[in-house]
């Protein structure tokens, strides 16, 4: 396992399933945080760029919040639920943090919210993990989650490509796992109600290598494909869709278009010049919150160690440890009894993100901006996502009244059906 720029941090342990906890020397009273973040299988770039995102926030405030040096501890996951939540307790139960920031994918985040549960002591902030259920059903109350869900990240998509870019018909592949089934849902409900049809759905393991039967299954009679991978994943269907002379429109899921995939190696991902995709940022966005973070992240870490823009994984990360910072210094570094003024700060606070302004629901679950893209190729042969649209202050019912959203269902593999009204 390769251990991911250590050297913007004042203490910081990587600790891996077996590993020895490797800690230098604190400051006297620092803020201790444990960091959850992907650091094995087929996510461990995304989980790389998070790091890369909290370690842009740490310089940027001098790794000082509210008169407190901050301590760090990174523990290492691998998209298992099992996993994140021997890595949670570690560092709650070992290392004694007084705050956690992960983790990053879907099922992580809804064992980590019920884990927080069990340690009313310490304040969990979502890293970047998208599953809808993790703070729409049964939240937990000193959970955080500061980036939109992987539903709430479709918003806008299913109209535009329906609209747009006439696409009547479409089948989906996902991975079969409650982030993608988020994904699919916000996608489904939106397409769906602008009049679109589904009419298939493949579902793959995380970590498939060969996707050979599923190239073989997809229906020749749709206008697009809906593709709902990641990481290794998404590079490995490219691949093999290419090979086999795949040719038809793609519609790319949130993470199947993020940095991570586009900046691959090979020419795979070429097919993806030109497809549409939405999400929690674009890369060519003029505002100035998005360009200065852009500048931070490229004067932070070396070329050759970064990507030419931040991932939306290093975006998530960045705005988790933003909004600690900002409510450490608003308590001044005095978490007190309980955290209870640190909590008060995160519910109410109004952070300025690079990816736009974000508030907090009464779940504790962001509402704010997602992004309508294409997928272009810029003048020095990288790929990029453009921006179409934005969608300002989404939230987690999608605009749907909360009872006729309820009533949808939980995202699942056949949820929601493909219906004109909900």
């Amino acid at each position: 396992m390769r251990q991911p720029y250590l050297n913007t941090l004042s203490t910081l342990a990587l600790i891996a399933a077996g590993a020895t906890s490797v800690q230098a020397a604190s400051h006297e009273g620092p803020v201790k945080i444990g960091v959850l973040a992907t650091l094995e299988g087929t996510y461990t770039a995304l989980g790389e760029d998070g790091i890369r995102g909290l370690e842009a926030a740490l310089q940027e405030a001098d790794n000082m919040a509210g008169g407190r040096a901050i301590e760090v501890i990174v523990a290492s996951t691998d998209t298992t639920p099992d996993s994140a939540v021997r890595a949670a307790r570690k560092l709650v139960e070992q290392d004694q943090v007084d705050i956690v920031i992960g983790p990053l994918s879907g099922s992580e985040g809804i064992a980590i919210r019920d884990y927080s549960k069990t340690q009313p002591g310490v304040t969990f902030i979502n890293g970047i993990s998208g599953a809808m259920e993790t703070t729409y059903v049964t939240p937990s109350e000193n959970f955080f989650r500061f980036n939109i869900d992987g539903a709430q990240w479709s918003a806008g998509l299913g109209d535009y490509v329906f609209n747009e870019k006439g696409y009547k018909t479409v089948a989906t592949v996902g991975e079969d796992y409650s982030f993608i089934y988020t994904q699919v849902f916000g996608f489904a409900t939106e397409y769906c109600a602008a009049g679109g049809e589904i009419t298939d759905r493949f579902w793959v393991p995380l970590g498939t290598k060969d996707f050979g039967s599923i190239i073989a299954a997809l229906p020749d009679d749709v206008d697009a494909i809906y593709l709902g991978l990641g990481g290794g994943d998404a590079v490995n269907f490219l691949n093999q869709y290419q090979q086999a002379g795949g040719e038809a429109n793609l519609i790319g899921g949130t993470i199947m278009v993020d940095g991570t995939v586009l900046n691959s190696q090979g020419s795979a991902k070429e097919a993806l010049v030109g497809v549409p995709s939405s999400g929690p940022q674009a890369d060519t966005w003029d505002d100035p919150r998005w360009t200065s973070f852009v500048q931070l992240y490229q004067e932070t870490f070396p070329e050759s160690e970064r990507f030419p823009t931040p991932s939306l994984f290093a975006t998530g990360y960045y705005n988790a440890t933003l909004a600690v910072l900002q409510c450490m210094d608003t308590v001044e570094g005095n978490l007190g009894e309980g955290q209870a003024g640190f909590r008060d700060c995160l519910s109410n606070i109004t952070l300025e993100a690079p990816n736009g302004t974000i508030t907090l629901d009464e779940n504790r679950q962001a509402i704010g901006t997602n992004f309508i893209t294409e997928v272009v190729q810029l003048d020095d042969g990288t790929l990029a996502n453009q921006l179409v649209a934005t969608k300002e202050n989404v939230n987690q019912t999608l605009g749907i009244d909360k009872a006729a959203f309820d009533a949808i269902g939980l995202p699942s593999r056949d949820t929601p059906e493909c219906k004109t009204s909900y």
